[in-house]
């Protein structure tokens, strides 16, 4: 499927043949694999849905401290973001548990390493995250 039919700002298009779970993520010019693993029937040949989830926010966060830290002219040398995710079901809705350790490589204060975790929810998919989505879907003919 092409992407004629993306509206709005972001699009991205989704496309499995019959390779069980194998599938082409392609935005703006590029195209990344997802799978399953192979215990439940993929062939292990990119990240699951739940991995590129977690790389979406923690790329978003790097990003965003990057630009913050560049702005403001801070000596700080790379930035590690490492994710986990729980789900724990209830009786009546399902919670999902997201952990993000930071780790700041530079030589800065405590102070700003404070405002640096600040920063980190500040980032447009953190943002997105932690507020009410809406999906709807459609069938195309």
């Amino acid at each position: 499927m092409e992407l004629e039919h993306c509206i709005g700002t972001t699009c991205t298009s989704v496309e499995i043949g019959k390779d069980h779970y194998r599938t082409e993520i392609r935005a703006s010019g590029h195209t990344v694999i997802a799978d399953e693993p192979k215990e439940v029937g993929g062939k292990d040949e990119g990240m699951n849905p739940n991995e590129l989830l977690l790389a979406s926010l923690g790329t978003c966060t790097a990003m965003t401290l990057r630009m913050y830290a560049d702005r403001k002219e801070w000596p700080v040398n790379r930035i590690c973001v490492d994710l986990t995710m729980d789900s724990v079901k209830g009786n009546e809705q399902q919670t999902t548990f997201i952990k993000r350790h930071i780790k700041i490589d530079g030589d800065i204060t405590d102070e700003q390493r404070r405002r640096m975790l600040q920063i980190a929810d500040s980032c447009p998919l953190h943002k997105i995250m932690t507020n009410p989505i809406v999906i709807t879907s459609n069938l195309l003919p």
